[in-house]
């Protein structure tokens, strides 16, 4: 009863399965792939579309009243109402109850009793939207990244999910809901921005950053603005516009305040990696610094390894690219070493562009035939649908940063050409 309240199709799922219904069978009956009823039935994904769970109420014969939707029409509603035929006469509603609660608790018994409950429930004052807590519970998961999954699957995920906020936006809430659910809007329109960065799409990436942006404002949350202006940054910044990643970086760190957080550190990380690819050595080497100093105390809370909060596995990443631009080989190297060890096999992009910057430091140091040949095997390892984007701009930055003289040489002419594959 309570997964069925709670909407924990995990649960719902697993015990379907437990009674011999095969995942196959669940996928068939609730029109949903049968890969997709697995995630969820392992805990791997979660159902926050309304209309995703109407197809399971529909397809596994659940009664809606048990998941706070409308009667379903294949219910029999003289059965699951309390009132249906009886009017408002106790006597006849306590028979109906201990009819249907005979045989235990069964499905049309709990339903009579949610039912019941709702008939009275309705009349008080609002609650929050059972959905939100869904939303923010799928928000924080896919703040855990892509974990080995293509862009392209994370990007419908998400975007299907975000799809879901609109009637819960066009209704009125209280003003402590409707911050929750612009707050929920903010970071989930900001992650499919940062996917659509790592694809490659830019204005796709900024549209859905500045969507970011304008519910971030709503919700009255800074430190979300500041994150969205900080991952915006990350757009110019990797694809040839470091004065727009500075402006954008400086904008977020204002945003942000002095206070240790994770949206301030990022900031700082960000606008340092920008002064460097902008030749202004100087304010990079400061940014840097304070971007250390508010590691450094930084709550333990705001330091997991997501998208939305700020680990050492990140800073390290930043601290990589911007060493890497400064030629700094050595604190660079330092860097990628720390990164790789603490990011998951999974982490491919990231993996990936932490061997892109150790190919740039070799060619820092003079060798550029290790310098492709080191970039080559990192894309090539790579799963087709990563060779796009974010990487494949970071390693043609690397071919370009090549004197042209050299062009003419084997190991330089093979990463062209896989470039241009």
């Amino acid at each position: 009863m309570r997964a069925l309240r709670e909407r924990d199709f995990t649960t719902v799922f697993a015990m379907a399965h437990d009674a011999g219904i095969s995942f196959n069978r669940i996928a068939e009956a609730c029109a949903l792939k049968s890969e997709r009823v697995s995630q969820i039935a392992r805990g791997a994904a979660a159902v926050t579309a309304l209309a995703t769970v109407e197809r399971i109420a529909g397809g596994l014969r659940i009664p809606g009243a048990l998941l706070g939707l409308a009667a379903q029409p294949w219910e029999d509603t003289a059965v699951l109402s309390t009132e249906s035929h009886h009017g408002d006469d106790p006597m006849k509603r306590r028979n109906l109850l201990r009819g249907a609660l005979a045989a235990g608790l069964t499905a049309p018994a709990l339903a009579a009793l949610t039912a019941a409950r709702t008939d009275v429930d309705q009349t008080l004052s609002p609650d929050i939207p059972q959905d939100l807590a869904d939303l923010e519970a799928a928000a924080e998961c896919y703040g855990y990244g892509y974990h080995g999954q293509q862009p392209t699957r994370v990007l419908a995920d998400l975007v299907t999910d975000f799809t879901t906020l609109r009637p819960l936006l066009t209704v009125p809430q209280p003003a402590p809901v409707r911050a929750r659910l612009c707050r929920a809007a903010g970071q989930m329109a900001g992650m499919t921005a940062i996917v659509l960065h790592d694809l490659g799409s830019r204005r796709e990436s900024r549209a859905w950053f500045a969507t970011a942006a304008r519910a971030a404002t709503e919700s009255g949350d800074d430190q979300l603005h500041a994150w969205v202006l900080a991952r915006e940054a990350m757009v110019p910044l990797n694809y040839g516009a470091p004065k727009a990643a500075a402006d954008l970086a400086d904008q977020a760190r204002q945003t942000a305040g002095s206070r240790p957080t994770a949206a301030a550190v990022l900031a700082a990380a960000v606008a340092a990696r920008a002064y460097a690819l902008n030749h202004q050595s100087e304010q990079a080497r400061t940014a840097l610094a304070s971007a250390n100093a508010l590691m450094n105390r930084l709550p333990e809370g705001e330091r997991s390894n997501t998208w939305l909060t700020y680990g050492e596995q990140k800073h390290h990443v930043h601290l990589s690219h911007a060493f890497t631009t400064l030629g700094d080989t050595r604190r660079a190297r330092e860097s990628q070493q720390r990164a790789l060890e603490l990011s998951a096999p999974t982490s491919t992009m990231t993996r990936t562009l932490l061997h892109i910057d150790a190919a740039a430091c070799a060619h820092h140091d003079g060798d550029s035939e290790q310098a492709c040949r080191r970039t080559i095997a990192a894309l090539t390892a790579l799963p087709h649908g990563y060779r796009t984007g974010l990487v494949h701009r970071r390693a043609r930055d690397l071919y370009e940063a090549i004197p042209a003289e050299h062009h003419h040489e084997r190991a330089v002419q093979a990463l062209r050409d896989v470039l241009a594959a």
